[in-house]
């Protein structure tokens, strides 16, 4: 079957609503959020239905049409973008978003690919109950790439990534087939697991349609503080003395610059928590599902003893829901208000959490070693060792003369990363943009495993081509 006949049964199948062939209507799904990744596609096709997936990836197998698997389109690295003269189509999810069903009993929701995250957590709330996957893009992005990523976010130290919180899936496979995975099961010790080959691959093996999601119950208490620290050692005993003092109730441990504060009110006109001028600050979440349980006197004991030792510098704690919210906007907006400075280099990164304060040293020494003037921006998820390394261009320097040096930055960033144990990708994926990094930082054995299992799953290699591998 030659290409355009595949179309014309692709239509047959999801009809006119679900083919997008007008070049200004393809063109959000052929170019990435950061402007970095632009391809071309003969058609963008909406399914509505596991069924109407089967049936065009059947057709598109049948034609050995490549299909690149979408969402929200919001990831960082180019996997869900399909390449440059591409003669194969997008499969965009984004009309299967129904919530199938809710079971509060057995803390599971069964969703399909399409739900936006944001709703997912909205429709949990109504249910009395927490899915507690939480990112920047949660408005937009779709919970199939969320599991396709394996993303992490804000509550991974208490709740784990995407791969945690799903118990199953439904994936229809490279030949159309559909895998039936769908079981809220908390123990099921038959076999090998398979939902979790499909968890981070990137639309490599197989197209997501649903999962079963673990929910938790909803916190009843919930205290949020900003707090100065003197440096990034101190703010990890910070950490540890947190999670033993509030009995684990730590959901949130993120780590800012001082330099992240500034830019923040610069641009965004917040106003800065602490008259404590300090090098690093930490925004500390405790939550606990039960009302009156002492969460609040808890975090100020251990604040208080903190600040008595020397380990911290000040602290303010919010009073109110609209203070939280400040505090987080705080943290929420420290990528744009770095964008706003010009050029940035980012390294989503991690090291395990004893070795992020030798990490940090090690990377900023290097940068301001390997580009004079270029302003280190640390942040991120100190609670799980996932520390965004970021570079801003120097204080008026030319932006494209200075994201020219992004490979070779990237080189003494990731090879600090690897000689402390650490990965140079937490949370974003692979996708194209990190493909080289991936042959460089993963052994052959590895690589060969992986394309065994590429092989194996998509012998014709049409699921996301040119992705990971």
């Amino acid at each position: 079957m030659d290409p355009h006949a595949a179309l014309a049964a692709i239509r047959q199948v999801v009809g006119a609503k679900g083919m997008i062939e007008e070049p200004s209507e393809i063109a959000p799904h052929i170019n990435d959020q950061r402007d970095l990744f632009h391809g071309s596609t003969l058609a963008v096709v909406r399914p509505t239905s596991t069924t109407e997936v089967s049936d065009v990836v059947r057709i598109a197998a049948d034609a050995r049409l490549p299909i690149v698997p979408q969402g929200g389109n919001t990831g960082l690295v180019g996997g869900s973008v399909p390449p440059a003269g591409a003669q194969g189509i997008v499969l965009s999810l984004g009309r299967m978003n129904r919530v199938r069903a809710i079971d509060a009993v057995n803390n599971t929701m069964t969703v399909e690919a399409g739900c936006v995250l944001k709703d997912l957590q909205d429709k949990a709330r109504e249910a009395g109950r927490l899915f507690p996957l939480s990112l920047g893009a949660e408005g937009s992005c779709m919970i199939g790439g969320n599991l396709s990523t394996n993303a992490g976010g804000v509550g991974v130290l208490r709740y784990g990534n995407a791969r945690e919180l799903l118990l199953g899936l439904e994936v229809v496979l490279a030949d159309g087939r559909v895998w039936n995975g769908l079981r809220g099961l908390r123990k099921d010790n038959t076999g090998y697991d398979l939902k979790h080959l499909f968890v981070g691959a990137e639309g490599t093996l197989g197209v997501i349609t649903a999962a079963v999601l673990k929910l938790f119950p909803l916190p009843a208490s919930r205290e949020t503080a900003f707090v100065a620290v003197p440096d990034v050692r101190s703010a990890l005993l910070l950490l540890n003395e947190a999670r033993a003092a509030s009995g684990d109730a730590v959901s949130a441990f993120e780590l800012v610059p001082r330099l992240g504060v500034e830019l923040v009110t610069k641009h965004f006109g917040t106003p800065t928590p602490l008259a404590t001028q300090s090098p690093w600050y930490v925004l500390i979440e405790l939550t606990s599902p039960e009302s009156g349980d002492g969460l609040r006197q808890r975090l100020e004991g251990f604040l208080e003893t903190a600040l008595e030792s020397g380990r911290i510098l000040d602290a303010t704690i919010a009073a109110s829901e609209a203070q939280r919210r400040t505090l987080w906007h705080l943290r929420e907006v420290l990528p744009e208000s770095q964008t706003r400075e010009g050029g940035s280099i980012k390294h989503d990164v991690s090291v395990p959490v004893s070795r992020i304060p030798d990490f940090i040293a090690k990377g900023t020494a290097a940068i301001e070693a390997a580009l004079p003037g270029a302003r280190v921006f640390a942040f991120g998820h100190m609670g799980d060792g996932n520390i965004h390394f970021n570079v801003s261009q120097p204080v008026g320097a030319d932006k494209g003369t200075f994201l020219k040096e992004w490979e070779r930055l990237n080189r003494v960033v990731h090879d600090i990363v690897a000689a402390l144990g650490g990965s140079f990708s937490a949370e974003h994926g692979i996708g194209v943009l990190k493909k080289g990094e991936l042959r460089r930082y993963r052994s052959p054995l590895e690589l060969e495993l992986m394309q065994r299992i590429k092989t194996a799953f998509d012998p014709a290699g049409i699921m996301n081509p040119g992705k990971i591998l």
